[in-house]
């Protein structure tokens, strides 16, 4: 509708919209406006079907490079080869595959929600009907409880409230009325206006419907999500910038070598098999399986911390955050209010923890109190229980109504004043409503024939109209230096970021008289939505790994930075808070002021626009953005992030479909194991990649030397295919599921441009394949040269050296500085099991009928097998000796 309706009056948004609050719309108006606005429902992001999650596991570059291996094969007649090839690549899609797919049936699961139905006046009738049916102009009639299905503006409304926090991330219920407001106003400050996807707490009103599904606040916000480019992760970028230099190295050393062994005129199809079998050996074929069963254990592990993933590369992205972008309401607090303390004229008493740990008690002075020893105190939670609205849940923990009132009710139950046992004793007979000009509610409750009248609302609203102040003696005059200091302790606790509430009585004859003259004042009830217990060491734990934590809420300043303090995200009490608005044209900010915006922590009042630009503007900086958020004004920026965490039990659907991440306990804690685990991931996935690569180097700088000194082949392309399969993929599928260094959160994030394989890396990468090539070509020497045994049985040494050569290698994967017999590698089980399936492989390879035929191996002998034993640990036992020299050096 083009009028903008919080700034109308009611009735003419009802004659707007062509309806009647009387009757509502007609069935004929209800057909028209369905065809023409659709059913209210928000825009599904269609999952990945089948047929997609399997395209993408062929799309990674080594993938490729296996398809080119395989056709060559083909085409040369390399039939057992090519087939070879072909069963690695659907070995790694299958795994691919299936891991992800459960990954989305995981998800479509936890996105299951109930269907909610509304109630509605057409034609003059009420119809309760399925919510997704409501159109513009329908006439709806709400009530304490319901979820709202579409964006309406109030018609009549009786002590509404309404919990927006999942839209605006305000914490706190927002009261609602009807008369119209300014035209500029924010979204925020629409009291006159309920969302889609936001509940009441308490009231009931009849609102008219002016938007529904996508038109709505909540659909705008959803196509927020929907256009928030999502970028590959960096496991995936290293993963492709690594296919991309084997693409080169593979082409440069075939054409090379292929073509100088042509023009020094050798057999052409011999230098054709030679090329082959240097590709063969440049690709490391496990690598695809390695990386994705890898990611695949991890997956697994966090799912076992309670951490549901649903893209596969997002796993190891974990490791790499730098910053974590927290909202506050449901993520670092608990999104419950509680009362943490009363102050009364007698003191304070402090809602806390019973240091036998056996629930919560009043402490004051150090002890523990009851109402029945404290006569102020008792009629604070008196006062508490019988002006109040909400009602507790059988246990005693949580209810119905306003927070704030469940809150008040579950401080008097534990203070031992129970809500029914009063009532019951002093039923109410009036009650004045909630003012929202002066701030303040009361009831009348009959008592000693007479009544008895209970106050609460805003201090400052409160303080004024009393006369009198209640002590353990009695009452006392309230003069002006008695109003001074509650208002200064008032002010002092709020700059805390608590939320006050004073409280008064007043007897009295008459339901007539007026409630808010001649009270006594009670007390102060101090009421907080405190943080997550598990918070504030998972925060430690984030900056001694290098991970920073900043806080977007669209909360108040002053409960922004209280909170962020008593957590430990800053050590300041007076930390600067910044506004979202200060977001505002962030793309043309100068350099300082736009560093400025990226060295704050705390973020007040932010809008969900603003929460992407402040990711882009870190992502600008070249940090690794980890968002986390649990309502609709999360999801936007979960999806921009590079990976976004949404809470699993209070998260909305539009937050869990737009993140990578979901948390099934919402613990913050969840997320430190998360990163470890990524972490753990990225260092196994290093591991096993110079593990592979070096094997491969190893291959390659063998198959160049025989052709450069004219010498045959000290290995075949099958053979070697073989090992890339077998004593390859087994010791670095070992090494991508080990347990990984204890000590890695000790560590900061390691760069965003900081490739798989660094240059320390290609170093021992080298060092590795030289060492192995030289065992293997001194060992084919020996035995074809010197030991004279024949062609055959040097190419089975030299095959067995390079495999035994390659098995003992990864002891050469512990990290630099572990002990040489107890670390990460030698105490991973899976390794050992790893090289006695290899040697029972290789053994089969060479004694067993047929397939010693079809890998053309013959049997060693004792001479043979003591060449291989001999020659396969010298790597091994240079290596040891090599990182020993460089640790002392360093």
């Amino acid at each position: 509708m083009s009028i903008k309706p919080w700034a109308e009056r009611a009735d003419g948004v009802v004659t707007s919209l062509e309806t009647s609050v009387q009757d509502g719309l007609s069935v004929g108006q209800v057909k028209n406006r369905r065809a023409r606005f659709g059913k209210n429902v928000l825009r599904q992001i269609k999952p990945k079907s089948g047929w997609a999650i399997l395209l993408d596991q062929l799309k990674s570059l080594i993938v490729a490079l296996l398809v080119v291996a395989a056709v060559l094969s083909f085409a040369f007649g390399d039939w057992v080869e090519g087939l070879a090839i072909v069963v690695v690549i659907l070995i790694n899609t299958v795994i691919g595959f299936v891991t992800e797919i459960r990954a989305v049936r995981s998800m479509e699961a936890l996105h299951q929600m109930s269907r909610v139905n509304t109630i509605v006046r057409r034609d003059g009738k009420q119809f309760e009907i399925p919510a997704e049916e409501l159109v513009p102009g329908d006439i709806v009639i709400l009530e304490g409880g319901n979820i709202v299905s579409a964006d309406m503006r109030l018609i009549k409304a009786s002590k509404l409230q309404a919990d927006e926090s999942a839209l605006t991330g305000e914490s706190l219920p927002v009261d609602k009325c009807i008369e119209p407001l300014p035209c500029e106003i924010p979204l925020a400050e629409r009291k006159n206006i309920v969302f889609k996807g936001t509940s009441l707490t308490r009231g009931s009103a009849e609102a008219v419907v002016y938007a529904t599904g996508m038109n709505s606040e909540l659909g705008k916000i959803s196509a927020l999500v929907e256009t928030a480019e999502k970028q590959a992760t960096p496991l995936e970028k290293r993963l492709d910038q690594l296919g991309h230099n084997l693409i080169r190295v593979t082409l440069a050393l075939t054409v090379l070598i292929a073509a100088a062994g042509i023009l020094r005129g050798k057999d052409v199809f011999l230098m054709i098999e030679t090329a082959i079998a240097l590709a063969v050996a440049a690709i490391p074929e496990g690598l695809p399986i390695v990386a994705t069963i890898a990611l695949a254990r991890g997956m697994l592990r966090m799912a076992k911390r309670n951490a549901l993933i649903n893209r596969l590369a997002s796993v190891e992205t974990l490791g790499a955050a730098s910053i974590i972008c927290t909202d506050k309401t449901g993520t670092l607090t608990e999104n419950r209010m509680t009362v943490c303390c009363i102050i009364t004229d007698s003191g304070r008493s402090d809602l806390k923890s019973n240091p036998s740990g056996t629930g919560n008690a009043f402490h004051k002075d150090d002890s523990i109190i009851k109402a029945e020893s404290d006569i102020v105190l008792r009629e604070v939670l008196q006062v508490s229980v019988l002006c109040n609205n909400a009602s507790l849940s059988e246990s005693g923990s949580g209810g119905v109504g306003d927070p704030l009132e469940i809150a008040l009710l579950e401080a008097a139950a534990i203070g031992g004043v129970d809500q029914k046992k009063i009532t019951a004793e002093m039923p109410e007979e009036r009650e004045e409503a909630f003012d929202s000009d002066i701030k303040m509610m009361a009831t009348f409750n009959r008592m000693n024939g007479g009544y008895r009248i209970s106050v609460k609302g805003a201090p400052e609203s409160v303080l004024e109209r009393c006369d009198l102040i209640l002590t353990a003696d009695g009452t006392k005059p309230m003069t002006g230096g008695d109003r001074e200091r509650w208002i200064g302790i008032n002010n002092e606790l709020a700059s805390d970021g608590l939320r006050l509430l004073a409280l008064a009585v007043r007897e009295t004859d008459s339901l007539e008289v007026k409630p808010y003259e001649e009270l006594i004042f009670v007390g102060l009830a101090a009421l907080q939505d405190p943080p997550r217990a598990d918070v504030r060491d998972a925060i430690g734990i984030c900056k001694k790994a290098g991970i920073r934590v900043v806080m977007i809420t669209g909360d108040q300043a002053v409960t922004a930075r209280n909170i962020a303090y008593r957590v430990g995200l800053t050590e300041e009490e007076d930390a600067e808070v910044l506004p979202g608005t200060a977001l505002e044209g962030i793309e043309n900010f100068d350099e300082r002021k736009r560093q400025h915006i990226i060295d704050t922590d705390i973020f007040a009042r932010v809008s969900p626009k603003e929460k992407l630009d402040l990711i882009s503007a870190h992502q600008d900086n070249h940090s690794v953005v980890a968002m986390t958020g649990d309502g609709v004004n999360d999801a936007p920026a979960l999806k921009k992030a590079d990976i976004g965490i949404a809470m699993g039990l209070r998260g909305t659907q539009v937050a869990r479909e737009a993140a990578d991440m979901v948390l099934k306990d919402d613990a913050f804690s969840t997320i430190v194991a998360a990163i470890r685990q990524g972490r753990i991931i990225f260092n196994n996935i290093r591991k096993f990649v110079i593990y592979l690569l070096s094997c491969n180097v190893s291959e390659i700088l063998t198959i160049g030397a025989a052709s450069a000194a004219s010498a045959p082949l000290p290995i075949l392309p099958l053979q070697i295919l073989f090992l890339n399969l077998i004593t390859d993929v087994f010791p670095a599928l070992a090494l991508g599921v080990g347990e990984g260094d204890p000590g890695i959160m000790k560590f900061k994030p390691r760069p965003i441009n900081e490739p798989i394989v660094n240059k320390r890396g290609w170093m021992f990468v080298g060092l590795y394949g030289v060492l192995i090539a030289v065992a293997v070509l001194a060992a084919f020497g020996i035995a074809l040269y010197w030991k004279e045994m024949g062609e055959g049985k040097a190419v089975t040494i030299a095959f067995m050296t390079l495999a035994l050569s390659q098995l003992w290698h990864v002891f050469n994967m512990r990290s630099a500085g572990s002990g040489m017999f107890i670390n990460e590698v030698t105490t991973n089980k899976f390794v050992w099991g790893a090289l006695a399936l290899c040697f029972l492989l290789l053994l089969s390879a060479v004694y067993l009928p047929g397939l010693s035929d079809v890998m053309h191996l013959t049997h060693p002998g004792p001479d043979g097998w003591t060449i291989v034993i001999l020659a396969s640990l010298f790597p091994l036992m240079t290596g040891q000796i090599l990182k020993i020299i460089m640790r002392r050096g360093e």
